[in-house]
C-alpha cells in the first residue's frame, strides 16, 4: 500500500495503482474541484428501485393534464368537430334544394298492362301508381302494420333512430352479416322520393339531411302517408292503393288485417315475398309483420294469432300460371311495332283465353310429369293454340317460366319431322297430282342417302292419301323430287315460314330447322281453306285516358291457295287423325293433323286442328339430346294434343271442319261452286 498525495491506492503490481491520482485528473479535468474535496469516483452510480419508481410516477403525474386544460381540450375538440361537421353538411346539403322536387319524385317507368281477351290481368310491366291514400282514412291497423315492422320508434324519434341504429350495428356484427338494417321511414321516404339507389357515404349524408328536413317540414302522419303513397310493392307496383288492387283487388280502405300484414312484409324483399309469386313464403312474412305488431302493442297476441290462421285470397290475375309470361314478354317485345315509342301508361288489349291458357299450363305440366316422359327421357314441351283466323288463344314456351325465360314456341328452331310435308304435298297438289293418285313406295338412293321409313319396310304402291296418313318417307321424297324443291320451299314461304331451308332432298322430311310459331300458322292456313294467316296476339292498345293507339282490322282475308287444294289437304290430314300415326290425337270432333318425328329422336310433333282451334305441340330437350325410341310424333305429342283439345272445347258445338272454311269464303263474297267439294271436310268421324 502507497500513498500518493494524501490518496490510498492499491496496485496490482508496483507500475500501476488502481485508483485515481491528482495528477492523472488534472490532465483530463475539465470543472475545477474545491480544495479538500474528494474527487468523486468515475464509476457508474446505482440508483435503487424504488428511487427509480419514484422518479417515473414524478414524470407520470408531471404528464396528467390539470382540470382546465382538459376543459380546454374538449372545448377546442367540439369546435373542431362543429367546424367539420358543418363543412361535410354544408358540402352535401348544398344541392339538396335542387334535390327536394316533386317533379324528380314522379318520374317513372310508363306502365304497360296485358290483358287478356276476357279481362284477366296476364302481366305487367314498368311502374304502375294508384291513387293517394291518406293514412288517417285507412283502417288503423294499415299503418300500425307498417310501423311494427319498418320502424317501431317510428312516433318517438325525429328523423333518425339513434337506438336503432346502434341496436341494427350489434346486431350485424353479432351475426357476421348485414342482418339488420337502421333506415327509418323518413330516411326510406327520403330516399325513394329524392335520391338515386347509390351506395355510397355522400348519399347517405344526403338522405340523412333530407330525413331532418321531412321531419321538419311534415307531421308523422303525412310522412306516413308519403311512404304508403311510394314504397315499392313489387310487380311494378308503387303504393298501397296500387297494390291493394293489384294484388287483391280490392280498395285499400277495405283492406283485411292479414291483407294488410302480407303489404306490410313485401318492402323487405318485394320479389321473394310475392303472393303471386311465392304464397307461402308470403304467408310466413305476414305471420312476422303480426308478430311483430303484437310486440309493440298494435295487437293482442290472441288477435295476432287468429289474424295468422287467415288465407290470403289473391286476384284472378294471379291465376294466371307462370307460364303466361312466355306469352307477355312476346307482346310486350312487339308494343313498339305498333305504337312506337311508349311515353304514357297504356294496356295492351290480347287475343289470349286466359281459360285455355289454364288449361295449357296444365296439361302441359301434367304431361311432363308423367312416368311415361320421365322415363323416356323428355325434358321439355311447348304448346300453341290459335284460331284458323291467327289469334293466339293459349301459348306454353316451356316447362318453368323462372327456370328457363326461352321461348320454345317463338324462339326455338327445331327440326319438324314429317309435320313439314305438308308443303311437299300442297306443292304436289299444285302440280296437279291428287290425294287419289298412286305412288310406289320402293327404295331410292340419292346420293349416296337412302330414306327409309319408320318401321324399316317397303309397301308397295298406295295412294298420296295412304302416304300421308302413314307417314310414308319413301313417297314424300320421291313427290319432293319430283315437283322441284324449289316448289316446295316457296310453298314454305308462302305460307309464313322464314327460318332457313336448304334445298337438300332430305328437307321433304323436315330436316331444316323451324319454329313453331311458323309450323302452326301454316297449318291454320289449311284450317281455314286458304286464307293468309298472320299469328297474332294484340288486338287493341289504349293509351292513358282510353286514347285507342292501335286496333287490329282483319276485314279483308287474303287468300294464298286453292280451296279445292285447301279441302283435298284437309281430307289427307284428317286421315292421319283417323287411321293413321295420329289416332292418339282422336278426340270427340272432326280433327285433322300431322305428326312429326326426327332422327335419333330429339324432336317429336302434333300440328293439328278442329273447325274451331289449331294447336301444336312439340316435345324434347334444349341441349338436343335424344329422347327414347318409343317417343314419336303419335305418341306423347299427340297424347298431350287430345287432352287439351278435349278441354279446350268444352260447351262447344260440334262443327265439321269446313264451316270456318265456308266462313271466310263468304266474307269476301266469293261464289260456292266448290262447296260440293268441301264434303270432304267433314270425312272422318263425327266423334272419332
Amino acid at each position: 500500500m502507497r500513498v500518493y498525495n494524501g490518496q490510498l491506492g492499491v496496485s496490482n503490481d508496483r507500475n500501476r495503482p488502481i485508483g485515481t491520482f491528482v495528477a492523472q485528473r488534472e490532465f483530463k479535468r475539465k470543472k475545477s474541484v474545491r480544495k479538500g474535496s474528494k474527487a468523486p469516483r468515475k464509476t457508474k452510480r446505482r440508483v435503487s428501485s424504488a428511487a427509480r419508481k419514484g422518479s417515473l410516477f414524478s414524470r407520470m403525474g408531471d404528464l396528467i393534464p390539470g382540470p382546465e386544460a382538459i376543459a380546454k381540450f374538449l372545448v377546442l375538440s367540439i369546435i373542431w368537430i362543429m367546424v367539420l361537421g358543418g363543412g361535410v353538411v354544408a358540402y352535401y346539403g348544398y344541392g339538396l334544394p335542387d334535390k327536394i322536387s316533386f317533379d324528380v319524385a314522379s318520374e317513372r317507368k310508363p306502365s304497360i298492362r296485358v290483358v287478356s281477351i276476357d279481362g284477366a290481368i296476364l302481366a305487367a310491366y314498368g311502374d304502375r301508381y294508384g291513387n293517394p291514400v291518406e293514412v288517417r282514412d285507412l283502417p288503423d291497423y294499415v299503418g300500425q302494420a307498417f310501423v311494427s315492422i319498418e320502424d317501431r320508434r317510428f312516433y318517438d324519434h325525429f328523423g333518425i333512430d339513434l337506438i336503432g341504429i346502434m341496436r341494427a350495428a350489434w346486431v350485424n356484427l353479432t351475426a357476421g352479416r348485414i342482418a339488420e338494417g337502421g333506415s327509418t321511414i323518413t330516411q326510406q321516404l327520403a330516399k325513394n322520393l329524392f335520391l338515386s339507389p347509390e351506395r355510397s357515404f355522400g348519399r347517405k349524408i344526403e338522405e340523412v339531411l333530407m330525413a331532418l328536413w321531412l321531419e321538419f317540414k311534415f307531421t308523422k302522419q303525412q310522412i306516413l302517408s308519403l311512404y304508403l303513397n311510394r314504397i315499392y310493392f313489387g310487380s311494378g307496383v308503387y303504393g298501397i292503393d296500387a297494390a291493394a288492387r293489384h294484388y287483391f283487388g280490392t280498395d285499400p280502405r277495405r283492406l283485411n288485417l292479414y291483407e294488410a300484414a302480407v303489404l306490410a312484409g313485401l318492402p323487405k324483399a318485394p320479389s321473394r315475398y310475392n303472393p303471386l309469386v311465392d304464397p307461402k313464403l308470403s304467408a310466413e312474412r305476414a305471420n312476422v309483420v303480426l308478430a311483430a305488431m303484437a310486440s309493440t302493442g298494435a295487437l293482442t297476441k290472441a288477435r295476432a294469432e287468429r289474424a295468422k290462421q287467415a288465407r290470403v285470397r289473391t286476384t284472378r290475375s294471379a291465376q294466371a300460371g307462370p307460364g303466361v309470361r312466355y306469352f307477355s314478354d312476346w307482346v310486350l317485345d312487339r308494343v313498339r311495332d305498333y305504337v312506337g315509342y311508349v311515353d304514357q301508361d297504356i294496356t295492351v288489349h290480347t287475343t289470349l283465353d286466359s281459360r285455355l291458357q289454364e288449361i295449357a299450363e296444365f296439361n302441359l305440366e301434367r304431361a311432363l310429369e308423367s312416368n311415361s316422359a320421365k322415363q323416356h327421357h323428355v325434358g321439355q314441351a311447348a304448346l300453341l293454340a290459335m284460331t284458323p283466323d291467327g289469334a293466339v288463344r293459349a301459348m306454353v314456351g316451356g316447362r318453368d317460366y323462372f327456370e328457363s325465360q326461352y321461348n320454345r314456341v317463338t324462339q326455338a328452331r327445331r327440326q319438324p319431322g314429317s309435320v313439314f310435308k305438308l308443303f311437299v304435298y300442297l306443292a304436289g297438289l299444285e302440280q296437279g297430282f291428287s290425294s287419289n293418285d298412286w305412288m310406289r313406295d320402293a327404295p331410292i338412293t340419292i346420293n349416296g342417302w337412302e330414306p327409309r321409313n319408320f318401321d324399316r319396310k317397303n309397301h308397295g304402291t298406295m295412294s298420296i292419301r295412304d302416304a300421308v296418313a302413314t307417314s310414308n318417307n319413301s313417297i314424300a321424297v320421291q313427290l319432293a323430287l319430283e315437283v322441284g324443291l324449289d316448289k316446295v320451299i316457296q310453298k314454305a314461304r308462302d305460307m309464313g315460314v322464314s327460318s332457313k331451308l336448304s334445298a337438300d332432298p332430305s328437307l321433304a322430311l323436315g330436316t331444316s330447322e323451324v319454329s313453331m310459331l311458323e309450323m302452326t300458322g301454316a297449318y291454320a292456313i289449311v284450317a281455314n281453306g286458304g286464307f293468309a294467316v298472320f299469328p297474332h296476339a294484340v288486338s287493341k292498345i289504349v293509351g292513358t285516358n282510353g286514347e285507342v293507339l292501335y286496333q287490329r282490322s282483319d276485314d279483308f282475308p287474303v287468300r294464298l291457295m286453292n280451296p279445292l287444294h285447301a279441302g283435298e289437304m284437309n281430307n289427307m290430314l284428317a286421315a292421319v287423325v283417323a287411321k293413321g300415326t295420329g289416332r292418339n290425337a282422336i278426340i270427340d270432333r272432326p280433327s285433322a293433323g300431322k305428326t312429326g318425328t326426327t332422327s335419333d329422336y330429339r324432336d317429336a310433333w302434333f300440328i293439328g286442328y278442329s273447325a274451331d282451334l289449331v294447336a301444336g305441340v312439340w316435345m324434347g330437350n334444349d341441349n338436343g339430346s335424344p329422347m327414347d325410341d318409343q317417343v314419336t310424333g303419335g305418341g306423347l305429342p299427340a297424347a298431350l294434343w287430345r287432352d287439351f283439345m278435349l278441354h279446350a272445347h268444352e260447351n262447344i258445338p260440334v262443327r265439321s271442319l269446313g264451316k270456318a272454311a265456308l266462313a271466310r269464303s263468304k266474307k269476301i263474297g266469293e261464289d260456292d261452286s266448290w262447296r260440293d267439294f268441301t264434303a270432304g271436310y267433314s270425312s272422318g268421324n263425327t266423334k272419332q
